[in-house]
């Protein structure tokens, strides 16, 4: 019988080669295609950004969800939404809100690095996530256009956006948004309908402590707000009044 011609160690080499840059080319495509069709996605939630700069405040991504998951379960309460002007919002309320959310807001360009920075120490040194470093205008991006969801995609969709918003809106008109579509309780979004369903009155009668309480339930709206006043709450409450206070000495 024949001998088998065994492979040279260059052919061997070679064959390697070979099939590596296949590979390479297969996940080049792969990615090139992954990428498409994440822009395609996106151009499908683009917004007109002139008409959000002055236009209307548009109903939110996450208030649409809500209301398909109301539908469903009749145990949820309806959704309660009033728009309303920055210039009805009295300045108590977005002094409150800053505070509690993001202190740099006026500074940073959308993602405050100085806020991730201090987020990561703090969790690394308690082994445990408790602090995240989203600013209103990642969150107003996350609300209007997006999901709750927690993956890297939605955060990439998020800053894409978060940095076309900064681009196109003036930071005024970003707190707007972000008070008329932020959650405040169960079905409860905008700052004028909490107003009206904690204490029956429009938002620009609110008092000081009002407005502590509205921006200490934007963590967690559904379990910490003005109608459920949780010792967590209450300190967390206490603790924005405090730093009003000191700011505007």
């Amino acid at each position: 019988m024949p001998k088998k011609r065994k492979r040279s160690p260059a052919s061997s080499t070679g064959i390697r080669k070979k099939w590596l840059l296949r590979s390479l080319k297969l996940l080049a495509v792969l990615l090139i295609g992954l990428m498409l069709a994440d822009l395609y996605w996106l151009s499908t939630i683009w917004p007109d950004w002139d008409e959000l700069a002055t236009g209307p405040v548009p109903e939110s991504s996450l208030i649409r969800q809500y209301r398909q998951r109301a539908n469903i379960n009749s145990h949820l309460p309806d959704v309660r939404w009033k728009p309303v002007e920055l210039n009805n919002i009295p300045y108590v309320l977005r002094r409150a809100v800053i505070i509690a959310e993001d202190g740099r807001f006026y500074q940073h360009n959308g993602v405050d690095f100085k806020a991730i920075k201090n987020a990561w120490d703090y969790n690394l040194s308690h082994m445990r996530v408790r602090y995240g470093a989203s600013t209103i205008s990642q969150q107003t991006v996350k609300n209007l256009f997006l999901s709750n969801e927690r993956n890297l995609l939605r955060k990439w969709h998020e800053l894409i956006l978060t940095w076309q918003m900064e681009q196109r809106l003036s930071k005024d008109r970003i707190l707007e948004l972000y008070l008329n579509i932020a959650q405040f309780g169960p079905g409860i979004f905008g700052v004028q309908a909490a107003s009206y369903y904690y204490w029956g009155r429009p938002v620009w009668t609110i008092n000081k402590r009002q407005a502590a309480e509205l921006a200490a339930s934007l963590p967690s709206p559904t379990k910490n707000n003005p109608g459920r006043y949780t010792p967590a709450f209450a300190a967390r409450v206490n603790s924005i009044s405090q730093r009003m206070s000191e700011a505007m000495q």
